[in-house]
């Protein structure tokens, strides 16, 4: 009995990789990036995970919060012996999540004391990068 892949599924490696223009297969998962992820311990799965899930067409890595914690220091990049560069890969998969129309944060969810004490550029870097 073979499994039939969902269309949508499928495709999420092939819109990943058109968006970042890396290729998920090159990655042989040494593991080098989830040991020079600074974040690790704030990502619900490894760097290293993420693109395994990618290379699985696993569609689950677009409910991740690795995506929105990753901060694009790219210290993955420069310990990856392949050359990956997961931010871009990262910044498809939340670019992948905000065309559903789904933001990861809403300011109506932030209290306005919150509001007043964090800093403006903050405010908007991470409302760029969180909502659609």
């Amino acid at each position: 009995m073979t499994r039939r892949k969902d269309v949508r599924t499928e495709r999420l490696r092939e819109r990943v990789e058109e968006l970042s223009g890396e290729n998920v297969f090159a990655c042989y998962q040494c593991g080098m990036c989830s040991a020079a992820c600074p974040l690790t311990e704030q990502m619900d799965r490894l760097p290293s995970q993420v693109i395994r899930d990618l290379q699985r067409d696993d569609p689950s890595v677009l409910e991740s919060n690795a995506m929105w914690v990753c901060a694009s220091c790219f210290a993955c990049e420069a310990r990856c012996p392949k050359g990956v560069d997961l931010a871009k890969l990262m910044e498809a998969l939340r670019l992948l999540r905000l065309r559903r129309a789904l933001d990861w944060l809403s300011v109506d969810e932030l209290p306005q004391e919150r509001i007043r004490e964090l800093p403006q550029i903050a405010l908007v870097a991470s409302f760029r990068k969180k909502t659609g």
